[in-house]
């Protein structure tokens, strides 16, 4: 367990309190078998449960009782045969101890709780799921059927769980920059390998490695790519190439299960092109922008707006881009180079509680997401807070079917020089990503050191690799 039993008690109790009746489940997981029963994929605990238990054993399920004022941590004991495989662990009722719960019991009391509870009309709470063992289990213990189980997933328990890890504590913030750190070794790896002849795939595989021997595992899938316009693009065999860019989106996840999540963009010989430096500058100065202004209090949608904006003022000194900068962005002109969100949320998961609903997490009735094209993939729009910790990651992609299509289509003609984007179709893609926390008064980079981005910080870097 990262904290104390105080810690997750305490978290509970605030978790009561929002919820205010009826009864929780939050469900831990189970293993996940891979290609037969016994060879099941690296254990990951689900992340609301590990918020409030603290737990990674698999196989448990927490029940808080608001109405009746008990909690029970239920789970089944492991078999002699089990530990003859895996060892022995506490039982059941010693983590429900460790984590500051009452009751523990077997796995078969928690259909009596849940009936009991149905049977006298009481409200159950339970977050969307998101594995099928997991739907299969609650359509047993409520009869809802897994096709509606998201759409009848508690808004009460939802609402409660995204107000309390949204805003994470300084105990949390320094798990996040240990995953930052491991993060940092990851991207300074990947440029130093990086070289022309030098696979994708050795790059990706060897900066994995780094996270596995130093945390729990990466965060999400490695992008490293050539292809810095496809935005997962996943490594292949494909060796660097001199000339090209490499697009490097990576991060780490700590045993604790905290996340980084870094992109850095490297030219493969080690220096800049002209026409590559016109373009890493812009993405430079959005990323540097964001830094400036985002605040608490300030709408992330706006923060995302004025990066637009910036980005486009830019592109039309490059030619790529003309017209009004206000009519161009408020008609998602700048989607053309721009396809998604300026950033999301981070913390126990990459993208921080996106499987509650990312209309619940980013938004709210002040900000609602948008359909258009682009922004529609703004992951979070709404006011931010001390203590979130956000991603700040603008790109600039030269994507050659989307230039084709709107041209063909004429979209956005009267804001898009198509004729010089024309030369750009085998440009690739810049993206800069770091981590930041929103403080009092500002933000921070979260990391106690920095991946090279400035261009010439890279380049310099890039210049003592060793062979």
């Amino acid at each position: 367990m990262l904290f104390d039993k105080e810690t997750y008690t305490a978290r509970r109790d605030r978790l009561k309190r929002k919820v205010k009746e009826g009864l929780i489940l939050l469900f831990g997981n189970n293993d996940a078998p891979s290609n037969y029963p016994a060879n099941v994929y690296k254990y990951r605990q689900d992340s609301s449960f590990l918020y409030f238990y603290g737990q990674h054993r698999e196989g448990l399920v927490g029940v808080i009782d608001i109405d009746n004022h008990k909690e029970y941590l239920i789970g089944n004991d492991i078999d002699i045969e089990d530990i003859v495989w895996f060892g022995a662990v506490d039982s059941v009722a010693d983590l429900a101890a460790q984590s500051g719960v009452e009751h523990s019991a077997p796995m078969s009391r928690l259909e009596e709780l849940v009936t009991q509870a149905r049977t006298q009309g009481r409200k159950i709470h339970f977050l969307p799921p998101y594995r099928h063992d997991q739907m299969i289990q609650l359509m047993d213990l409520t009869g809802i059927h897994p096709s509606r189980q998201r759409e009848e997933a508690s808004l009460e328990l939802i609402m409660a769980v995204i107000d309390q890890r949204a805003v994470k504590t300084p105990a949390e913030i320094e798990e996040i920059e240990r995953a930052c750190a491991i993060g940092h070794e990851m991207h300074t790896t990947a440029m130093r390998l990086c070289r022309p002849g030098v696979s994708e795939q050795y790059i990706a595989g060897t900066i994995s490695g780094i996270a596995s021997a130093k945390g729990c595992m990466t965060s999400f899938p490695t992008i490293l790519s050539m292809h810095g316009e496809i935005m997962h693009g996943y490594p292949s065999p494909r060796p660097l190439e001199d000339g090209r860019l490499m697009l490097c989106d990576a991060g780490a996840e700590t045993n604790e299960n905290y996340c980084s999540d870094n992109t850095r963009t490297t030219p493969i010989n080690g220096r800049f092109t002209s026409r590559q430096r016109d373009i890493y500058s812009i993405v430079e100065a959005c990323h540097d922008h964001v830094l400036d202004i985002a605040r608490p209090g300030v709408k992330w949608w706006d923060v995302h707006m004025s990066v637009a904006r910036l980005m486009t003022e830019r592109l039309k000194e490059l030619g790529l881009m003309k017209g009004d900068t206000e009519e161009a962005v408020r008609n998602g002109a700048h989607a053309m180079f721009f396809p998604h969100g300026l950033g999301h949320m981070m913390g126990m998961d990459v993208h921080d509680m996106e499987g509650l609903g990312q209309r619940y997490v980013g938004f709210d009735d002040e900000v609602q997401p948008s359909t258009q094209f682009g922004t529609n993939c703004l992951r979070c729009g709404r006011r931010l807070q001390e203590g979130w910790v956000m991603t700040d990651e603008p790109g600039i992609y030269f994507i050659p079917a989307l230039i084709d299509e709107w041209k063909s289509k004429g979209i956005h003609k009267d804001f898009i020089n198509f004729d010089l984007l024309e030369t750009y179709k085998d440009f690739g893609g810049i993206r800069i990503e770091d981590d930041i926390l929103i403080t009092a008064s500002g933000c921070r980079m979260l990391g106690h050191e920095r991946i090279p981005y400035h261009m010439d910080d890279v380049e310099e870097f890039m210049a003592q690799r060793t062979n």
